[in-house]
């Protein structure tokens, strides 16, 4: 399908409205024909013929038309323009719905600007193409057609001559569109850059003021800026060289009028006022030449922005959907088989390595490791942001490819490592996780997590407006409104990615004391640092390059003295009294 087929099936639930433009742009284009015969008169009928009670008839008629025209203009070109209006909206919702269906792999790799330049700089160039350029192109075609066939009617020798000069301009024009094409996709390109550029500086303003680095930036900025406006000045280059030409090729057809039609006149082929209505023409003629070039870069235009739009629209998503349908509620049981993760763009690395384990429902997992060691990629498969290389993951018995992604995740709640708020209120940011829960229910799992303290003290309480991304907040802040979140959807499976992090030891277990009471019947996978945060889990899994180096409990993993044992030496800053070893080694061989 190519990109104007690709086009029209957005146009196409208007084409009853695209129908009456077309045939109102027929009408005007018709009735620009009425005012170049009615001058002709004027001269042949009026002024030579001395017919002066023609000139009020024929004046009011030239004045109706005229009238006529504008309404009928006016309407059509407003038509055209809410139906690209309409195919917009349709482009943007298809957009947003499969951005919105792409997995981590795709974001991790994609620029949020380049994004951003689809859904806004490339859609405004197909709404232009609909809405303006594509009726200027039917309109230019219908008058050259008219134009041709109204000077024909006059006098076919002098018509041919001038149509046969007509092919030079459509050389030159071909000839246009030719360099400018590559041209398009370079500044498409450029803009792309730019913006994700500026998208990022704006959304790390603060690391920048930070480390003084704003004067970097904008001369960064100003690199990125100037490679735009020189890949503007290259293409407005291409135009300005040829354009001077078209226009020029359009100007000769009035001179060879003026000459021929002149030689006629004298020889009496045709009359005055005949060349004066055949001049008029001849404009209807010019324009389409004249607009030509203007209209086949914005087709480039238009070209070059389908391209990247389909690409992003065809892009598939490496989690596949599933066909199941009939999967039971989700309880939380989780087991891993042999699961083995590689991304798509380094296959010789394996984040994860034959990594096997089951969780029970409503047991605690602890997953404990150094950075890079495999921890948010395990649990990342949990809520299958992306699959399995090998092995597989099971939910309840079932291997999770059988599972709807959407339905899965409506029986998951997750706190990220990256907390991220929407600027809107902390009540409507904790109600993301069920839009329907209550206002009791939310103060609720604020206070679970620890965070209805310090909301209440805010000027607004749970009204209060957070920045974008919780500007304005603590780090701590952020992760129990985060938290609070994750609870209110009342999930199968829970999974806290370094949730207490950037809070003190005292906060941390009033949010574990809180958490007990309410996940008794949930599976939750806790991420952390600090073994105090896994302390209590039924299970603690200690990772080391994508592998399962120890598991056991809190007090299994100390009686084996190995890395779990020795990370908490540290941790605690001293030895672990001998007496607890012996009374731990004790406690587990009676148990």
């Amino acid at each position: 399908m190519n990109n104007f087929s690709w086009a029209w099936t957005y146009v196409k639930p208007n084409w009853r409205g695209m129908l009456v433009a077309s045939l109102l742009l027929l009408v005007n284009s018709g009735l620009f024909l009425v005012n170049p015969y009615l001058i002709g008169l004027i001269v042949d009928q009026v002024i030579y013929a001395n017919q002066g009670q023609l000139l009020i008839p024929i004046i009011l008629t030239m004045v109706a038309a005229a009238l006529i025209r504008t309404v009928v203009r006016y309407t059509y070109q407003m038509m055209f323009e809410q139906i690209s209006q309409n195919s917009l909206f349709r482009l943007r919702q298809d957009l947003y719905h499969k951005v919105s269906e792409l997995d981590f792999e795709y974001f991790n790799h994609t620029r949020v600007g380049d994004i951003m330049a689809r859904m806004t700089g490339d859609t405004d160039a197909i709404r232009h193409f609909i809405g303006w350029v594509s009726y200027n192109i039917v309109e230019s075609v219908v008058w050259f057609v008219c134009a041709i066939i109204a000077m024909g009617a006059i006098n076919i020798p002098l018509t041919i001559a001038l149509v046969a000069v007509t092919p030079l301009i459509f050389i030159f024009a071909r000839r246009l569109v030719k360099e400018s094409s590559a041209k398009f996709f370079d500044i498409r390109e450029s803009f792309s850059r730019l913006n994700s550029m500026v998208e990022e500086n704006i959304g790390g303003n603060r690391v920048v003021k930070a480390f003084a680095q704003e004067a970097f930036e904008v001369e960064k900025f100003d690199l990125h800026n100037d490679d735009f406006k020189q890949k503007n000045l290259a293409s407005a280059d291409v135009t300005r060289r040829f354009m001077p030409w078209l226009e020029g090729f359009a100007g000769s057809l009035s001179v060879i009028t003026l000459v021929l039609g002149g030689y006629l006149v004298i020889r009496g082929s045709i009359s005055i006022g005949d060349l004066v209505a055949f001049n008029s023409y001849l404009w209807m003629l010019n324009n389409p030449m004249r607009m030509s070039g203007w209209l086949l870069n914005d087709v480039q235009r238009f070209q070059a922005a389908c391209i990247k739009i389909r690409d992003l629209l065809t892009t598939q998503s490496r989690i596949p959907v599933s066909a199941h349908e009939d999967i039971p509620a989700v309880k939380g049981q989780v087991e891993f088989k042999d699961v083995s993760f590689k991304f798509a763009d380094d296959p010789n690395f394996a984040v994860l390595n034959n990594v096997s384990f089951k969780a029970e429902v409503g047991q605690t997992i602890g997953i404990i490791g150094e950075t890079g060691s495999g921890k948010s990629t395990l649990v990342n498969l949990i809520g299958r942001f992306y699959d399995a290389t090998e092995g597989e993951v099971l939910i309840d018995g079932h291997n999770i490819k059988e599972y709807p992604v959407r339905f899965l995740r409506n029986h998951i709640s997750m706190v990220m490592q990256d907390v991220f708020l929407f600027s809107n209120t902390i009540s409507d940011n904790i109600a993301f996780g069920d839009p329907y829960t209550s206002q009791e229910n939310i103060k609720r799992m604020a206070a679970v997590a620890d965070a209805d303290a310090f909301i209440s003290r805010m000027p607004d309480g749970y009204g209060t407006i957070v920045g974008e991304r919780g500007v304005g907040l603590s780090g701590g802040q952020k992760q129990r409104i985060s938290l609070a979140r994750a609870l209110t959807k009342v999930p199968s499976i829970l999974i806290l990615d370094d949730t207490t992090s950037a809070v003190d030891m005292e906060t941390e277990a009033k949010i574990q004391q809180g958490l007990s009471e309410v996940t008794e019947l949930t599976t939750t996978f806790i991420i952390a640092h600090r073994i105090s945060s896994v302390r209590e889990a039924d299970l603690i899994l200690m990772l080391d390059k994508g592998s399962i180096v120890e598991r056991g409990t809190h007090s299994q993993l100390i009686a084996q003295r190995g890395r779990y044992y020795r990370l908490y030496q540290k941790q605690l800053g001293m030895e672990i009294a001998e007496d607890e070893v012996v009374s731990t080694l004790t406690e587990t061989t009676s148990s």
